[in-house]
């Protein structure tokens, strides 16, 4: 067996979630959760099939988004995992409706954050082992760092 790194690429404005699945319905169903959860998304969508013709199934709403989520798709070309890429929604957004999904087995991260994704392979094939989302901590939040913590949550609108 060996370890790889695979860097996930994605543009600053974006985030990004990367998981697990088990069917080709996958594209079709969140496709489908994104547009009707957040009217006017931009996202693109990659699954990589892991039995049959193997290949990256993909969908979106935007061409450039798309592209990025299937090289991504392919960079940690782990059978059984997708790469969503979203423009104008957060994670917050859709979320819980996409671990609600039948065919997905488990998030890895959902992040605007850089993220390595953490692979496996062996002969027969590749296999998440985790990922890595942003950096490290630097110390513990103190006062100032909680008022700054609940300000920006209120001014976001996530917090009244």
């Amino acid at each position: 067996m060996e370890l790889k790194l695979v860097a996930v690429e994605h543009p600053d404005d974006t985030n990004i979630v990367v998981g697990q699945t088990h069917f080709i319905k996958t594209i079709e169903d969140v496709h489908e959760l994104m547009v009707t959860s957040v009217p006017g998304v931009k996202f693109g969508l990659a699954f990589n099939e892991a039995s049959g013709p193997c290949l990256v199934r993909h969908s979106g709403t935007d061409a450039e988004l798309e592209q990025l989520a299937i090289r991504n798709s392919q960079a940690i070309g782990a059978g059984h995992t997708f790469t969503l890429i979203m423009r104008g929604a957060y994670p917050i957004n859709v979320l819980t409706q996409l671990k609600a999904l039948p065919e997905i087995c488990s998030i890895f991260c959902a992040t605007a954050n850089p993220v390595s994704v953490v692979v496996a392979e062996t002969e027969t094939g590749r296999g998440v082992m985790g990922v890595i989302d942003g950096e490290k901590p630097k110390g513990i939040e103190g006062d100032k760092d909680i008022a700054d913590r609940k300000a920006f949550l209120r001014k976001i609108g996530y917090k009244q």
